[in-house]
């Protein structure tokens, strides 16, 4: 008998470190817990992000409709560059916790079912925040004066400029 408890607690320590490092990298990896109901669609070209994410455009300009919507993913750490939108941009906080700054203002934390409505020509950014993903619903209305202005990066010491 203590022979099959010594095996057991053998085992038992073999697996502890595993379990723990696979703990870990679930809960750093967001793309595993991501419960959106939205496909995480195509990898974003890093010209104008930091860092990996994902957009899945929902609605697509039309003649009817001049209102892309779409599904963006980031994963911890990731963000836009600065930009703004001519026609102004709404963003509705879907699961994780993100970051928003307007240029000049404190960065305000999303979490889900927060909703923003960045005004027309604003330079601002958006992303995830440095532990945690972040899914958000981007809508950019009135695009007939166009989509987006990309500006330059976010540096690392404004993303981290968070005041908790």
């Amino acid at each position: 008998m203590k022979h099959l408890l010594k095996i057991t607690a053998f085992i038992c320590c073999l697996l502890a470190p595993t379990y723990d490092v696979n703990a870990q990298r679930k809960k750093n990896d967001y793309s595993e817990k991501n419960t959106s109901i939205f496909p995480r669609g195509q990898r974003v070209p890093a010209n104008n992000f930091t860092g990996k994410a994902w957009v899945q455009q929902l609605i697509l300009p039309d003649s009817a409709f001049n209102i892309p919507v779409g599904n963006v993913t980031f994963e911890a750490g990731a963000r836009t560059y600065w930009h703004s939108h001519p026609g102004g941009q709404a963003l509705l906080a879907l699961d994780g916790v993100g970051y928003y700054q307007e240029k000049g203002k404190e960065i305000q934390v999303l979490r889900k079912g927060d909703t923003i409505k960045c005004p027309p020509n604003t330079p601002h950014w958006h992303g995830a925040s440095p532990e945690t993903g972040f899914t958000q619903i981007a809508i950019t209305p009135n695009t007939s004066s166009g989509r987006v202005n990309w500006l330059q990066p976010v540096t690392d010491q404004e993303y981290s400029s968070f005041r908790k």
